[in-house]
């Protein structure tokens, strides 16, 4: 039998996570994307905890116009954004078991500009 889109992801999603891991220098740029929204954590593994967090439901966000693209391109910015304020300035990179286009690269271009290196 074939595997469902879900399945398919969390295979995926786990086979990443287990070389990619966050710790407090170098945290994980975790992204999530749904069929709306888009979010990006940036999570201390070692911890357990999220440093940062933005996301295109948020209030600044939110009224703003525009394609899902060009919401994940601001959520991007503003991740990058929060966590250089945060003192943060390399990340690892967790696409979360997504395709790495679309609206996951849009992102993750927009971090890059922001400042982060990863």
């Amino acid at each position: 039998m074939a595997l469902t889109k879900v399945q398919r992801r969390t295979r995926i999603k786990s086979r990443v996570r287990t070389v990619v891991s966050g710790t407090a220098e170098r945290p994980r740029l975790s992204v999530f994307r749904s069929n709306k929204q888009i979010y990006a954590q940036l999570i201390d593994d070692v911890q357990g905890t999220t440093l940062v967090a933005a996301g295109s439901s948020d209030k600044a966000l939110a009224s703003v116009e525009g394609s899902k693209t060009d919401k994940a391109a601001m959520v991007g910015k503003m991740v990058a954004e929060k966590a250089l304020a945060a003192g943060i300035t390399e990340v690892v990179f967790d696409r979360n078991g997504y395709l790495y286009h679309g609206r996951v690269k849009q992102l993750a271009d927009a971090a890059r500009e922001g400042g982060l290196k990863f």
